[in-house]
């Protein structure tokens, strides 16, 4: 395992996400791509998640875009944040595998994430409340080429 989740995170990633919305029945899927590298200097982040690609619901098919922040926690562990500055979950993959909790009122959000290999982990979304209730399962893979370090 990395001896910093930052060190695992960086590089350019496919991208693939199954999506199972429990109040509609719709199953929905994203294909794209995701870039994680560092910031620019004088950012108090260390690194940013820019993801693109399309998304699938019945026979829509929709561009689809997320950016999120990295900054560093003095123990090798990440503060996710949305990308106007809120914090979103902590994240730590130096075991291999982190569970974190998002409360989003009225809902809340399990977010699992497992290492699966140095070029490959998931990212698995629980999310339930009185406005939403789906899971997600994205799966990263790393793109041939793209290195975890520069």
């Amino acid at each position: 395992m990395p001896a910093e989740t930052l060190a695992l995170l960086l590089g350019r990633w496919s991208v693939t996400r199954e999506i199972d919305d429990h109040r509609t029945g719709e199953h929905a899927r994203f294909d794209g791509t995701a870039t994680i590298e560092e910031a620019r200097a004088g950012s108090d982040l260390v690194a940013t998640y820019d993801e693109a690609g399309v998304l699938v619901v019945a026979d829509r098919r929709t561009p689809a875009t997320r950016r999120l922040g990295y900054a560093a926690r003095g123990d090798g562990s990440l503060d996710v944040r949305f990308a106007d500055g809120r914090h979103f979950v902590d994240l730590d993959l130096r075991s291999g595998a982190w569970e974190a909790h998002h409360p989003c009122a009225p809902d809340a959000y399990l977010v699992e994430t497992l290492v699966l290999s140095p070029t490959s982990f998931e990212e698995r979304w629980t999310v339930r409340g009185p406005a939403k209730s789906y899971d997600a399962l994205t799966t990263y893979e790393r793109v041939a080429g793209h290195p975890a370090t520069k």
